[in-house]
């Protein structure tokens, strides 16, 4: 489940209210100009400690609206693909798929706003600009297992260069982005997911 809420801290005391609205809507606006982001990553997990303790690499598709496709190739095989309805989590080591709706998982991970414009969902977080790019945080009250996500986006091209990933161990994931495409076509395919047959099934979406 940890994983899961993956594939989702005291700010800056004189900052005021407004300033943080403004670096929200200016985040808002710069994720609009990506229609879409296709790109492959590579990832470096540390802990509390600051000390390596894994390292991974897949690929990512993004599209407005909610749409996700984020694949681990290693060290584990898994999938988590979202077609703006409907969200699921593939295990094929475990054979085992969760099925979950995409707008409840806002509330445990800032990784949807990444192709979200629904300003309720936004009112969530708080959005610093950063030097480095922009630094989100849930609001007190919001239940997250991610402390704080930061983005940074390509000064050269348009889309995403990174995002780094603090949860609430302590535990620290940075996703580094190469061979992006932005603003390219994608299939519709790339967001759907079929079950594959004789795999255990946890549908969570039911009632939410």
């Amino acid at each position: 489940m940890k994983k899961i809420k993956y594939l989702a801290l005291i700010v800056g005391c004189l900052l005021s209210g407004q300033s943080f609205a403004d670096d929200s809507e200016a985040l808002q606006q710069q994720l609009a100009t990506i229609k879409s982001f296709k790109a492959q990553f590579s990832q470096q997990v540390t802990d509390s400690q600051g000390e390596a303790i894994m390292q991974g690499e897949g690929n990512i598709a993004l599209q407005q609206p909610m749409m996700i496709r984020w694949q681990q190739q290693s060290p584990d095989d898994t999938l988590f693909v979202s077609n703006g309805d409907k969200t699921y989590y593939f295990d094929s080591f475990a054979e085992q798929v969760t099925i979950m709706n995409t707008h409840s998982l806002i509330d445990s991970t800032p990784f949807v706003l990444l192709t979200s414009k629904d300003p309720e969902q936004w009112a969530k977080y708080q959005v610093v600009a950063t030097d480095a790019g922009f630094s989100v945080t849930p609001n007190k009250g919001v239940e997250s297992q991610v402390e704080k996500l930061d983005i940074r986006f390509n000064a050269k091209e348009q889309g995403l260069a990174s995002l780094t990933v603090l949860d609430t161990s302590g535990q620290q994931s940075l996703f580094t982005f190469k061979d992006a495409k932005v603003n390219e076509a994608l299939a519709a395919q790339t967001f759907e997911f079929t079950i594959p047959e004789g795999v255990e099934v946890d549908d969570q979406s039911q009632g939410d």
